[in-house]
């Protein structure tokens, strides 16, 4: 591949936005106003510090209870509602949309895009990303045809996502420790109940050195500045309340 093959940021916000309207249609997006703007404010906080800043970001809450988030090309964040009901602050829940918003920051959806540019491969990514077909909730799928932009990060892509999340939590004015104590949460849920995980796992391998990885980033971070940051706050509490209170996510029938 020639230099020239590059991706421009306005053709990777066009193929998010392609994707992200296929992915609207078939996944069950929760429609709920209170929801959906306490997602965006977060989002945006976290988003608008970044060198990124200037994409239109979008954050989408899926109503399954999986444990995962994923994230398009250009800005479009997806955040399963597993995630707020397993977090008991808001630092928690924002170090998961932080960790997918390093991954748009870096660009690693178009590097892929970048390597596969000219195999036609397709990826149904409602079953990827979400569990979903697991559940049978999505057994169709979603194939975003030419593009593998869904194929499973690499564990240095990962890594630099957990790094560029934990420096963006920073700079919003959130308490970065949310993160390696989601990752704990996860990986004691996941020794009690493995099936349920098995989705995040698959697409973010976890293993105890991504918890002191960051731990030990954290660590290098003036600890009166870590003093100064928000652990959570009562608008975290009443949105997770609300989740709570949503329509149960649909079941397939088998």
């Amino acid at each position: 591949m020639s230099a020239g093959c590059g991706i421009s940021q306005q053709q990777e916000v066009q193929v998010g936005a392609e994707q992200a309207q296929q992915v609207n249609a078939q996944l069950p997006i929760v429609q709920d106003p209170v929801v959906n703007r306490y997602l965006n404010i977060l989002g945006d906080s976290i988003a608008h510090v970044t060198s990124r800043a200037d994409l239109d970001w979008h954050f989408y809450m899926v109503n399954t209870n999986d444990f995962n988030a994923f994230a398009l090309p250009g800005g479009y964040i997806y955040v399963n509602r597993g995630v707020a009901e397993r977090s008991d602050r808001m630092d928690q829940f924002a170090s998961v949309v932080a960790h997918e918003i390093g991954h748009v920051v870096l660009r690693h959806s178009v590097k892929q895009m970048e390597q596969m540019q000219g195999a036609n491969v397709g990826v149904t990514i409602a079953c990827v990303l979400t569990g979903v077909c697991n559940s049978g909730l999505a057994q169709a799928g979603i194939n975003v045809a030419g593009q593998a932009v869904f194929a499973k990060f690499s564990r240095e892509d990962e890594a630099q996502a957990d790094a560029a999340g934990v420096d963006e939590l920073v700079r919003a004015g959130i308490n970065p420790n949310g993160m390696p104590e989601m990752f704990q949460k996860l990986i004691a849920e996941r020794q009690s109940k493995p099936a349920g995980l098995e989705a995040w796992f698959t697409d973010h391998p976890l293993e105890e050195d991504r918890v002191q990885a960051t731990r030990d980033q954290i660590a290098r971070v003036n600890p009166a500045i870590i003093r100064t940051l928000t652990s959570d706050t009562r608008a975290f509490q009443d949105f997770k309340s609300r989740v709570r209170s949503l329509p149960a996510p649909p079941v397939a029938s088998r």
